[in-house]
């Protein structure tokens, strides 16, 4: 039986970002299951925040700031603060999360994934906007014009909003999560930031009761 490791996450995730060099290590020493065919990862959109055009207020901005230097203390994670002072934000991951499920089609999920947080957190590009996010997938190979046409199909289709209604209906609300899925059994496997070996530990040992 092939198991299934769902990682629900936000490409404008600040946390997300902070977990990249974790989940790529736990990726790594899940490698040889995954050759095997005994587990695949699922990546699944979590939404964290809907559609807006409305700029994010200040509180919210300095709310946010705070969380980026947090992550960057506790995980020595790199941001680049110009974000908050050269951009307009706004409260809307949406359409990045779009953008990756259109990378989807074209195996390039993760590519999308990585070419936005780039965007985001190093370069203090804004992936709230449409262009900023026709840059990222022409980056990673996609055609401008036939990515702006899906993007709209997505949106017009409400594809998001189900996968996230999928999300939230199997117990992932916050990001980045983890579940293991064997069969009809969804174990979750909490995040731990720092070190991915607590978390293989769990993944093999329910692993290893299905061998």
């Amino acid at each position: 039986m092939t198991a299934t490791l769902i990682y629900c996450y936000d490409p404008m995730c600040s946390w997300c970002w902070g977990f990249r060099p974790t989940w790529q290590a736990l990726q790594t020493a899940l490698a040889k299951r995954i050759e095997r065919d005994e587990l695949v990862i699922q990546p699944m959109l979590g939404g964290l925040a809907p559609d807006s055009d409305v700029p994010m207020p200040m509180a919210m901005r300095q709310k946010l700031e705070a969380t980026w230097q947090r992550i960057a203390s506790e995980l020595g994670t790199e941001f680049n603060y110009d974000f908050w002072r050269h951009t307009e934000p706004r409260r809307s991951t949406y359409p990045a999360n779009r953008s990756c499920m259109v990378a989807r089609d074209s195996n390039l999920e993760m590519e999308m994934y990585h070419a936005i947080q780039q965007a985001y957190y190093l370069e203090a590009k804004n992936p709230s906007n449409l262009d900023v996010l026709a840059d990222c997938a022409e980056q990673i190979g996609l055609n401008r014009e036939g990515f702006l046409h899906n993007m709209h199909y997505v949106q017009e289709q409400a594809l998001l909003e189900r996968e996230i209604e999928n999300a939230r209906h199997i117990g992932l609300n916050s990001f980045p999560s983890l579940a293991l899925l064997i069969g009809e059994q969804l174990l979750p496997i909490p995040i731990n930031y720092q070190d991915h070996r607590p978390m293989l530990a769990l993944i093999e040992q329910r692993l290893k009761q299905v061998d």
